[in-house]
């Protein structure tokens, strides 16, 4: 790694959708549970999301695409007008700061309650529900047994991802990164211990991976194929999933989205289940996958240098050090300590934990 930390891999301009960027640092989402109840951000995240606006790019937190996608308390939504309008507040503040940000589309699926509801199940690609409880404004409830969808409500929530990424451009948002991870309903299509469909969206690798591709498919048609990321978590056992075939399954899926003229896949590196196999080196996917590739997960200033500048992966995504230190890009240009992030305050609401990270003083001093 060169001596000037300027000079290295993370912080070479670069080119990530239709943008030329300073340095290869990516926000990667990260819930926060402070919206309000309707769906539409609080003004805090307006102060938040601009702190943070010297990120190459700004992924939001998690975002669901409909009513049924909720799967989580003061989550924030892309579905109704003042949910747009709530949005609209925060692109225009980051952009303010020269920033780029896409908004993350999610279905949480069967990792949801039926209070968030009225009482309905929730839905996913088979009645198999994931261990572990859902979190509530009750409170932990035990997942409930999801209800299967019909294969017109699937095409219908294509459509619900559609719906949001055009209310997401809407809303100034840069792109759109389709949520394909931690167990959320995209990934429990995609793997065979969650989706034991036997119709057209369940069998076969390529089956099971239809929905994640007429979404993508979808949303590019909407907003642009060249300002669509999709996350990815091979090798994650969150929320009970997992699958027979990993490596032929990613693979699939990293060679056919390699066609579609993706903004970025966005991978996630850890596997965050304890005791369980790493299956495969996640960054062998790069033989499938020629794009700009992110990569997310234990990553600190010189081992995401050292993958930037050796070529392996695009992009670097960092998710609680961004939470702690608002200008963490000078912060590691710098060589600067880090703020510890506060994890009792993740997901309590308020600006404690939220706002009230200092960032540093302008010192211009070599490692000020």
């Amino acid at each position: 790694m060169s001596a000037n930390p300027a000079a290295g891999g993370l912080f070479r301009p670069g080119i990530l959708s239709r943008f030329t960027v300073p340095h290869r640092i990516v926000m990667a989402p990260l819930t926060r549970n402070r919206a309000g109840a309707d769906g539409v951000p609080s003004v805090l995240a307006v102060d938040y999301y601009a702190q943070r606006a010297s990120a190459a790019l700004i992924v939001s937190e998690s975002t669901s695409v409909s009513a049924s996608g909720v799967g989580y308390p003061r989550t924030p939504a892309l579905f109704t007008d003042a949910q747009v309008e709530g949005w609209r507040v925060v692109t225009e503040a980051v952009h303010g700061r020269g920033g780029r940000i896409f908004a993350q589309l999610c279905h949480n699926g069967r990792v949801s309650h039926p209070s968030f509801h009225a009482g309905v199940l929730p839905v996913a690609p088979s009645a198999i529900a994931p261990p572990g409880q859902a979190m509530t404004t009750e409170g932990l409830q035990p997942f409930r047994v999801p209800r299967a969808l019909t294969a017109a409500e699937v095409e219908g929530t294509v459509e619900q991802f559609a719906a949001a990424a055009s209310r997401a451009m809407a809303a100034g948002f840069d792109g759109v990164e389709i949520h394909g991870a931690s167990g959320f309903l995209v990934d429990q299509f995609l793997r065979d211990g969650s989706n034991r469909r036997t119709d057209r969206y369940g069998g076969s690798i390529e089956k099971r991976a239809r929905f994640l591709l007429d979404v993508v498919e979808a949303v590019g048609e909407r907003c642009g194929f060249d300002r669509v990321g999709v996350r990815l978590s091979p090798l994650s056992h969150v929320n009970g999933m997992f699958d027979s075939t990993p490596w032929e399954t990613f693979a699939f899926a990293a060679a056919t989205l390699n066609t579609a003229g993706l903004a970025y896949l966005h991978l996630m590196r850890r596997n965050d289940a304890a005791g369980t196999p790493q299956h495969f080196r996640i960054e062998n996917l790069r033989r499938y996958y020629r794009g700009v590739l992110v990569m997310n997960g234990g990553y600190d200033r010189a081992s995401g240098d050292e993958a930037i500048r050796t070529g392996e992966v695009d992009f670097i995504s960092y998710g609680t050090a961004f939470l702690a230190n608002p200008d963490l890009p000078e912060r590691l240009r710098r060589g600067a300590p880090l703020n510890a992030p506060d994890k009792a305050t993740f997901y309590t609401g308020g600006a404690r934990g939220y706002l009230d990270y200092p960032a540093l003083a302008h010192d211009t001093s070599p490692g000020g």
